[in-house]
């Protein structure tokens, strides 16, 4: 699908701050992404991904599932706000220089607002999981 050299045709996000590296799937049920975790991240803090970066980084996953499906009708990647985030647990934190895996899933939609449930997965281990309300400009 879509890897870390073209994933910025899919998503808003510019470097420093783009926690995606490739797009493993997207349709209309189920994104699925996977991001490594470098230390020079801007949301790593004493060999972590903070909570912040996976939150981001499943925000990212949507915003990358979105702009795929969109680019497939012939428009380019929307920028989108989260509005809102809740039911976030969070389970682990990521190492440096691990693999996470993303699954994002859009729930309900209302115009420009889209609700979606994501987690994020290191190997088989749940880290975060959580709802977000993503309003689409």
């Amino acid at each position: 699908m879509a890897e870390k050299q073209n994933i910025l045709d899919y998503i808003p996000h510019r470097p420093p701050f783009v926690m995606l590296d490739r797009l493993l799937s997207a349709t209309p049920e189920k994104f699925e992404s996977e991001f490594y975790v470098d230390e020079d991240n801007v949301l790593v803090s004493k060999g972590f991904f903070l909570e912040t970066g996976l939150i981001e980084n499943i925000a990212q996953t949507s915003a990358g599932g979105f702009g795929f499906l969109d680019r497939s009708e012939d428009s380019g990647p929307r920028v989108g706000f989260i509005g809102a985030v809740t039911k976030v647990e969070v389970y682990e934190l990521p190492p440096v220089g691990t693999t996470i895996s993303t699954i994002v899933m859009p729930t309900h939609q209302l115009g420009n607002i889209v609700m979606v449930r994501g987690s994020n997965y290191l190997n088989d281990r749940k880290l975060l999981e959580c709802e977000m309300k993503i309003v689409i400009s």
